[in-house]
């Protein structure tokens, strides 16, 4: 046999094994070797003969492979198959290439997840359940829904936040029908019976809903098992603090849910990274741009999860390198377009809601004052309405009030008391008039532009302009007095210098009132001082320090108004200015006839001025910025950080005027101190087992220590992403804001419940700690379901409350549950 080159089949029970002596190969190779005594021709024969003998050996191979897979038990097969070289070629039919099959263009083939499914319905019940109750305003819906109703009259108004959330809710009012014709004007006041309150909260709450089975979507597409999405479900879906902030017109659910759905795309495309430039790589990519973009559009706080899946799409790409199959030049071309796509996607989107917010709020509204004048003037009916009969051009004898353009809004004020003698810290003053920047329209915010040589201030052709670089004088209009400076340390700014107005006291302190107008936008404005368009520094001749609002307040001698000071570091925002109102001195008889004069200033509506996008879109979010700084102020149900992983207290959303019933923010206690537990524990494991594996100690397979990694590479930084960078805001927090690290949180602590039943599986066999282990967990979800089944009254609202009944939900001493008093 050894010497014939035939091929035997052994049989061991219903296996079949094949062996191919291949003695007859190293003989023909020994005789090659020895080409000195054998023929060419002969060598050719050997080799052909070898080669046909080998393909036929192959062949019958997969021919008795296929006959076992068929179902046969190898029982009616000869011993001895016969021999191959005697099968004719013709005898042998090839098996048909896959891609010859022919294949229906229109088949779907549609698969199902019915753990998602019913986490989706489930959701969308728990949500969409009561959906109009209360039928009040609750908590932010003062501001949401206004903003909506503003959407829908084309009004102006201001938010620190993108604009998308709101368009989402103001769209869904406008397919209901509504008019805007509902003023949002406090907690508690009950919705009007034309307002569609059902399809204004439907969005919140379907993003709410949607966001149970992303979470276990997310789950299994990391890796881990769908018994902990399910968990991690299971818990978002039984948690009252996100039911109750799914339930009404709030942003957090929209945002979540986006920030989220762009997590699922970027492990979906991490999925399909290795095969860049095909389809499913463009697709999840572009959807990872446009979800985590669409996010921080609805609020800015969503930045986090964008911060999150980039970080996730880099280090994918870092582990890409090292990856032969790909070229240098596909890996800069990769890099290049993830780049391209994460930048240009999201600026697009960003760019394109400003510009549909500019173009639908056209009319002037309640928020207008916190804009600039040239901003107000570019709305119908706003600020814009007052330069009908309002000079353009600054001259010598202009009556104007001066407004500071950045920032808070104010106007430059002085009234007749003086700076005190010496202030509470001992320093001296100058006893000066008091100046201030005002954040009310008042007589005393008036000012009088003029040529330090000339007293006449009635203005005559030819008109004497201002123009940049002139040195001019600033009158208080009502007082008389120069607007003045001087080597004096400013009230409650002492580094900077002190502003006053004049008074001759008749001793060494001599008055140093000229000023130099300093035009800096001269390049759009031109080189003469108009009204609003104009952005000027006033820089003080003597000193070279710019007139400048410093942001902080006097104490009560000066009546709580912001101060104004002078700075030598003139390249500021705080020091520029712009003429808002503007009259000519029209009689200079006698100064009583120029405080009638100004007395009798009006507002006379006209046309308004035009803005471009990119001027409306850089002021507004420079205001987005310096408004959001300024919000720190206290509350009631306000709340640190070092709170939220305790559920130190909720936030009371909603008090019913007749009863106790009420929405108040409230976590489900067993979820809460559940996943705060697994937290710590998980990362306490996890630095376990990397000091044991820095050993060479191997506790658990690798398959699910790469697991455990995963689960902390993108869950426990998702927390941490999302949760400490509170701990570096100035401003007031609550809750809520601790709802997006909670879904993380929740999402680990699925993961690692799983990864104890694993462990528990590994350590021991013994069926009965393992039916204890599911007994426990049995217990724990039952005690969920009843904690959600008794605190869900706080997110629906929907019966009232006894006091004795809300003292029994008052499960800690620092929840904050509101009691009617009789």
């Amino acid at each position: 046999m050894a010497d014939t080159g035939t091929t035997t089949r052994r049989k061991k029970g219903n296996k079949v094994s094949l062996s191919v002596n291949v003695a007859k190969k190293e003989k023909k190779t020994r005789e090659v070797v020895g080409a000195e005594i054998v023929k060419d021709v002969e060598v050719k024969e050997d080799i052909v003969t070898e080669n046909v003998e080998e393909e036929l050996t192959e062949k019958l191979a997969t021919l008795l492979e296929e006959r076992g897979r068929s179902g046969g038990d190898g029982e009616s097969l000869p011993v001895t198959p016969p021999n191959e070289a005697a099968i004719p070629a013709e005898l042998v039919i090839p098996a048909k290439p896959a891609q010859e099959v022919a294949s229906n263009p229109f088949t779907l083939n549609i698969k199902v997840d019915s753990m998602a499914m019913v986490l989706l319905i489930t959701g969308i019940f728990s949500r969409m359940f009561r959906l109009e109750s209360p039928r009040n305003v609750v908590f932010d819906e003062m501001h949401y829904g206004k903003y909506a109703s503003l959407y829908l009259k084309n009004t102006f108004f201001f938010d620190s936040n993108p604009p998308l959330g709101k368009m989402m809710i103001a769209g869904a009012g406008y397919l209901a029908g509504f008019d805007g014709r509902f003023s949002f004007d406090k907690i508690g006041q009950e919705y009007a019976e034309g307002v569609p309150l059902w399809h204004l909260r439907f969005l919140p709450a379907f993003c709410g809903s949607l966001m149970t089975p992303t979470v276990y979507l997310i789950m299994t597409e990391l890796g881990l098992t769908h018994y902990a999405g399910a968990l991690a479900g299971f818990m978002v879906l039984f948690d009252t603090a996100v039911l109750a902030q799914s339930r009404f017109i709030l942003m957090e659910s929209i945002m979540m849910f986006f920030g989220l759905a762009s997590l699922l795309c970027v492990i979906k495309f991490r999925k399909v990274s290795c095969s860049p430039f095909t389809k499913p790589w463009f697709l999840w990519l572009s959807l990872s741009a446009l979800l985590m973009a669409a996010g921080f559009c609805v609020k800015y706080i969503g930045i986090y999860t964008s911060f999150l899946c980039t970080f996730l799409l880099f280090q994918d790409f870092w582990r890409l390198l090292p990856n032969k199959k790909l070229s240098d030049n596909q890996l800069l071309a990769d890099f290049a377009v993830r780049c391209s796509v994460l930048t240009l996607i999201p600026a697009i989107l960003y760019l394109s809601l400003f510009s549909l917010h500019f173009s639908i709020l056209t009319k002037a509204g309640t928020h207008d004052a916190l804009m600039t004048s040239q901003f107000q003037a570019s709305l119908e009916g706003g600020l814009g309405s007052i330069i009908r009969g309002q000079p353009g051009v600054i001259a010598h004898g202009s009556q104007v009030t001066l407004r500071h353009t950045h920032g808070k809004t104010c106007w430059m004020h002085s009234h007749e008391h003086v700076y005190p003698v010496r202030y509470a810290d001992g320093r001296g003053s100058s006893h000066q008039q008091q100046v201030s920047c005002y954040t009310f329209k008042d007589v005393n915010n008036w000012w009088i532009i003029k040529r330090p040589n000339r007293e006449d201030l009635a203005v005559q052709e030819p008109i004497d302009r201002i123009k940049h670089g002139d040195v001019i004088q600033i009158v208080h209009g009502l007082t008389h007095r120069a607007l003045n400076s001087h080597d004096v340390a400013a009230p409650v700014s002492p580094h900077s210098q002190e502003v006053s107005c004049y008074i001759d006291y008749n001793i060494s302190m001599s008055a140093q009132n000229l000023w130099k107008v300093d035009i800096i936008n001269r390049d759009t404005a031109g080189e003469v001082w108009h009204t609003i368009n104009s952005q000027v520094r006033l820089v003080h001749v003597n000193t070279t320090a710019a007139l400048k609002f410093s942001g902080k307040q006097y104490p009560d001698w000066g009546f709580v108004q912001h101060e104004m000071v002078t700075d030598r570091n003139i390249n500021q925002a705080d020091t520029v200015w712009n003429v808002e109102e503007h009259r000519y001195t029209k009689n200079d008889k006698d100064k009583s006839t120029i405080e009638r004069e100004m007395m009798t200033h009006e507002l006379i509506p006209e046309q308004q001025t035009v803005l471009s996008f990119w001027d409306k879109f850089l002021e507004l979010q420079f205001k987005m910025l310096i408004t959001n700084q300024e919000n720190v102020q206290n509350h009631n149900f306000a709340s640190d950080p070092t709170e939220w992983p305790f559920l130190t207290r909720g936030i009371a959303y909603y008090i019913s005027k007749d009863s106790n019933n009420q929405v108040h923010l409230m976590g489900n206690i067993v979820v809460w101190y559940t996943a705060s537990s697994c937290l710590v524990l998980y990362t306490a494991l996890l630095v376990f087992y990397l000091l044991r594996r820095r050993r060479l100690c191997f506790d658990i397979d690798e398959a699910e220590f790469e697991k455990y990694v995963q689960a902390g590479e993108v869950l426990l930084t998702g927390y941490f992403a999302h949760y400490l960078p509170y701990f570096f805001y100035d401003r007031t927090l609550f809750l809520h804001h601790y709802l997006p690290a909670y879904i993380f949180k929740l999402m680990l602590s699925g993961y690692f419940i799983s990864h104890m039943s694993y462990l528990l599986r590994k350590m021991t066999s013994i069926k009965v700690i393992h039916l204890m282990f599911s007994a426990v967990m049995l217990v724990w979800a039952v005690s969920v379901v009843y904690v959600f089944q008794k605190f869900s009254v706080l997110s629906y609202a929907h019966q009232a409350l006894s006091a004795a009944e809300v003292r029994d939900l008052r499960w800690k001493d620092t929840w904050d549950l509101i009691i009617h008093k009789k």
